[in-house]
């Protein structure tokens, strides 16, 4: 710590911008990180659970496993076992481990299988309006990663041409002690290069970050659609076989 108060201080005032970048950075990384990575649905586990209810005719056990998902939050560590006993009846064949709750996977498909007694337009109306809601909170802040990182390294590149401008401005001075002149050149160029490393330094976790949580959004979001598409295919080819007694009361 003691070795990186020393090159801050050495940076001089080109650090501060960097080290604002810097916690925003981190900030974003953290938030979005906890937000998607609590997002996450086990996409296979899901689609065998719904198929099962769905090709069983049984849509309000079906809409009791989105429930599930949607306020257990705090029992991904719960055994196995302990699923399968009330309040929800219908979870015993159905909710074998889920890696996450208040997943948007699991509304998108409640929102379609609480309308499953309308036409099909209506049931892919409405998984459409809940995607459009879902889909948006998966990114909102993860773009400003790769702005932020930009600005990170453009400050330690200004903090770089700054350090320069000085020290060569004050070893040309007429006014200026030869023996000093070799110091003030290399403090100068000191600032330089630590307004550089820290600029580039904030700017690769940023990248990283965005990378990370830019492939996780991508990836939560090709299974919410593909889930989607595949429930929707159930409800609409195995209507005769579905009951729709009890949808409205579980909705």
């Amino acid at each position: 710590m003691a070795m990186l108060w020393t090159h801050f201080n050495a940076g001089k005032w080109g650090m501060y911008p960097i080290l604002f970048w810097s916690v925003i950075i981190i900030g974003i990384i953290v938030e979005r990180a906890l937000y998607l990575y609590g997002s996450s649905i086990n996409k296979d586990v899901f689609l065998t659970t719904m198929q099962k209810c769905i090709l069983a005719g049984d849509v309000a056990k079906a809409v009791k496993v989105q429930s599930a998902l949607n306020n257990n939050s705090n029992d991904n560590d719960r055994p196995e076992e302990d699923w399968i006993h009330p309040p929800f009846t219908g979870v015993a064949k159905a909710v074998k481990m889920c890696s996450a709750a208040n997943a948007p996977l699991a509304r998108i498909v409640q929102a379609g299988l609480v309308k499953v007694n309308r036409s099909d337009d209506e049931v892919q109306a409405a998984m459409d309006e809940a995607a459009l809601r879902e889909l948006p909170r998966l990114s909102r802040r993860t773009g400003y990663l790769a702005m932020l990182a930009n600005l990170s390294m453009l400050c330690g590149l200004l903090g770089t041409v700054s350090g320069l401008i000085a020290s060569f401005g004050a070893v040309s001075g007429e006014s200026v002690d030869p023996s000093a002149k070799a110091r003030i050149l290399a403090e100068g160029i000191s600032e330089a290069m630590n307004c550089t490393a820290f600029g580039l330094i904030v700017a690769i976790v940023g990248l990283i970050g965005f990378s990370i949580l830019n492939g996780k959004t991508q990836s939560i979001e090709d299974d919410i659609n593909e889930a989607s598409v595949q429930v929707l295919n159930l409800v609409v080819t195995n209507r005769q076989k579905v009951n729709l007694s009890g949808v409205g009361s579980v909705a």
